[in-house]
């Protein structure tokens, strides 16, 4: 507490470490102060981290933590990220998964971003708890492709045609073409010509 700025910059730390530890009352007294301080300057990036920590401290409630994200600007995205991070969380815990799912994706998009490891892993944790099935762009093909994917994508790149591949895997010309593309979705690729530039094998 002896120099006044960390102090300050640590209070949406002590207040999501205290409701996490159901010790709230810890971070009630600093909330007041770092509102205070935000209402007097108006620093854009301090509204949402204090709608946050006000959230969080009325026992992550949901609506206020909808709020939250709405009022951060795309000054410091990693604040940004954390409180679509606990939007996620909350709304998850409300069972409203497809609208956790929004923000626990932008979430582990920035935390992937900006090198933050730790607060990926949780949030792509909170990901797969919502259901979503997660990987990452820096995962291998053969993680990020499920076995027929990779095997589809492996004579599409060596340039047979749909009707040819599902001739050789005895499948239908529409299965090929339903698994090509959510190949060139998960690939973020746009056709086939990126997809010979792959190393597929």
């Amino acid at each position: 507490m002896g120099h006044h700025t960390i102090a300050l910059w640590a209070v949406p730390d002590l207040v999501e470490a205290g409701a996490r530890a159901g010790q709230a009352s810890a971070g009630r007294a600093a909330l007041q102060r770092f509102s205070a301080w935000t209402q007097r300057t108006g620093a854009p990036w301090s509204l949402g981290v204090a709608h946050r920590a006000a959230a969080l401290l009325a026992g992550g409630d949901v609506q206020r933590l909808i709020e939250a994200v709405a009022h951060h600007d795309d000054g410091r995205p990693l604040d940004r990220a954390r409180t679509q991070l606990c939007s996620g969380e909350a709304l998850r815990r409300d069972r409203r998964r497809i609208e956790a799912r929004k923000e626990l994706s932008a979430a582990v998009e920035t935390f992937d971003r900006l090198g933050a490891e730790p607060w990926a892993e949780r949030a792509r944790s909170e990901l797969r708890a919502s259901g979503e099935s997660v990987v990452r762009s820096a995962d291998p093909l053969h993680v990020r492709l499920t076995p027929q994917e990779l095997q589809i994508s492996r004579l599409a790149a060596r340039g047979a045609s749909n009707l040819e591949i599902a001739a050789q895997l005895f499948v239908s010309r529409k299965t090929v073409e339903y698994h090509l593309h959510k190949v060139l979705t998960k690939l973020g690729i746009t056709g086939l010509l990126e997809l010979v530039k792959l190393r597929l094998d």
